[in-house]
């Protein structure tokens, strides 16, 4: 059997525990396309379901299995020749701290009140940051693919992936959301001009008034100071007087009367030693009686009688108090209000600008225009280029005749998505016309023309890990056997999963497990496990999967047969 050469960029651990049905489960995944089978029920999509949890769908409680704390999924992904991926790894921090740098291992745990926690690397990531990088390894296709992709945003967004133009669409979305908020604003403008015109005219007169005033925050404590000061100066310059005459300029001045006390003391020290404490507290008096004398001194010069500096202060402050009441403020609070004008101001001034609204509106409804035409002719190169390569893949797919296309009709605005609307159409059999994909393909139609899409545009993605889950229902027989070859062809350039009921594509898998459950008599409850098929095992299976619950031996024959078909 011919081995897949695929061994770095790719999923090679799962770990679960506590999941769904699953008590505890570790599975080492190989290269190629390998493929699960099993038992309606038996939980074979629970092994999607919890890979999709470490990639960072949202969780649910339930998912918990009963009567446990906490659901544990871990997953170990070889990043080796994904460049991309490693550098995202060393951007947001989650470098591999072991031996082996290129590894990645995730892990996402859910505990019962529904908290949930995601790592990367050991080290912890968002939900975001899980998804970011599982969109980077692993590319899954649901089982309901197929009603998808009647939708026409996923039409839209399946062509934009083809053709490598997801980017350029959401540049296109974004021109277009800044256009539109132009035009929002210009309309805004117009039918407010008027009221925003009064409103700037207010904000510059209040501008301009408070700006006159010059008036600084630190102002009003120092003019305050200044007018209580010179409204008492006469009281004060009378204190000063009266207290330099007490002290040292009257007949009977203290300072006088305490020298001579000293100095009658000083005489008598010889006497009685005992005078010496009194007399250093007396000399200590006179020392700070004399420097107050100096500065009651100095101070009673430098008081000023000038009316007319007095009347200049009360004049300014009942101008600020005029403004403050004018304003509905308190004067400390008038410079801050100059502030807010300003910016309002400012703000009126731009908004208020039609002209340059209208400019401004013309600019970026150029720039979409440019954007949204770049991105209709890569559409319309891509169109074409899916359209052959489905309608090829449908003469293989027992719809000999047919012809798939993509339309790109014009819309009669431009919106957000682009400038055309884009349809699917399909023509089942030679001869019909093209119509739409919803409404012409029965359902095993519309499966075949959805996984042969999925083939051809999952070739590429850049993700390491495709996997199928059931992706092949509602086709059989020859159609089945194709399938697989599809499967198995692409699994020789990626790591392919399947979850299938049809042993033409179970036959096809370089790998196959199997997936049971079965009760613990003990728990009283049912478990899901898996189990990897040796070459007498895969036989076994696929001939249940050929004949139902009574295998006989012509089933096992041909079960062999076709496994020997596709070594």
């Amino acid at each position: 059997m011919e081995r897949p050469a695929q061994e770095s960029g790719m999923l090679k651990f799962l770990g679960i525990r506590d999941f769904v049905i699953v008590d505890q489960m570790e599975l080492e995944f190989v290269p190629g396309f390998t493929v699960l089978t099993g038992e309606t029920g038996a939980g074979k999509s629970i092994l999607i379901d919890a890979l999709s949890l470490v990639l960072g769908e949202r969780s649910d409680p339930s998912q918990i299995r009963n009567g446990c704390e906490r659901a544990d999924i871990s997953a170990e992904f070889d990043t080796a020749g994904l460049p991309q991926m490693e550098d995202w790894l060393h951007e947001n921090g989650f470098e591999s701290d072991g031996n082996d740098s290129s590894g990645c291992l995730m892990r996402r745990t859910v505990d019962i009140q529904g908290r949930s926690r995601g790592f990367i690397n050991g080290r912890v990531a968002t939900m975001q940051q899980l998804r970011a990088a599982g969109e980077k390894l692993v590319d899954i296709h649901g089982q309901h693919a197929h009603q998808s992709m009647l939708r026409s945003e996923a039409q839209r967004a399946l062509l934009d992936e083809f053709a490598g133009s997801l980017e350029l669409a959401r540049t296109v979305k974004g021109a277009y959301d800044h256009w539109q908020d132009l035009v929002r604003q210009r309309s805004a403008w117009e039918k407010n001009a008027a009221s925003l015109m009064q409103e700037r005219e207010q904000a510059e007169r209040q501008v301009s008034e408070l700006s006159a005033l010059n008036f600084m925050p630190d102002e009003w404590q120092t003019l305050q100071a200044d007018h209580s000061r010179l409204s008492h100066a006469a009281s004060l310059l009378e204190a000063a007087q009266t207290g330099l005459e007490v002290l040292s300029e009257g007949e009977s001045a203290a300072l006088s009367q305490i020298n001579s006390v000293i100095s009658r003391l000083h005489d008598l020290l010889r006497c009685d030693a005992n005078l010496q404490a009194v007399f250093d507290l007396l000399e200590s008096a006179q020392i700070q009686l004399q420097e107050a004398v100096y500065e009651l001194s100095r101070y009673r010069q430098s008081l000023d009688l000038d009316p007319e500096q007095l009347s200049g202060l009360e004049e300014r402050l009942s101008t600020i108090h005029a403004m403050a009441r004018k304003y509905r403020a308190t004067p400390p609070e008038l410079p801050e209000l100059l502030g807010t004008a300003s910016r309002r101001l400012e703000e009126l001034d731009h908004s208020g600008d039609g002209e340059m609204l209208a400019r401004e509106e013309a600019a970026a409804r150029e720039k979409y225009l440019q954007s949204a035409e770049q991105l209709s002719a890569e559409r319309k190169k891509a169109a074409d280029q899916l359209g052959q390569q489905v309608t090829a893949a449908m003469q293989t797919l027992a719809m000999a005749g047919g012809e798939f296309s993509v339309a790109l009709t014009a819309h009669p605005q431009p919106s957000a998505s682009g400038m055309e609307h884009i349809e699917f159409q399909v023509s089942a059999h030679g001869g019909s016309p093209l119509r739409s994909l919803a409404k012409v393909a029965s359902g095993g139609e519309l499966s075949r023309i959805s996984l042969a899409i999925q083939v051809i545009t999952s070739k590429l993605g850049t993700a390491p890990t495709l996997i199928f889950d059931e992706v092949d229902v509602g086709i059989g027989g020859r159609v089945a056997e194709i399938v697989g070859g599809l499967l198995k062809k692409l699994g020789r350039e990626r790591q392919v999963m399947c979850i299938t009921h049809l042993p033409q594509v179970a036959s096809a898998g370089d790998h196959q497990w199997q997936v049971s459950k079965s009760l613990d008599p003990a728990r009283g409850q049912v478990t899901s496990q898996i189990a990897v098929l040796a070459d007498q095992e895969r036989i076994e299976e696929i001939a249940r999967m050929l004949g139902g619950q009574k295998i006989t031996e012509t089933t096992r024959q041909h079960a062999a047969e076709m496994l020997r078909g596709n070594a």
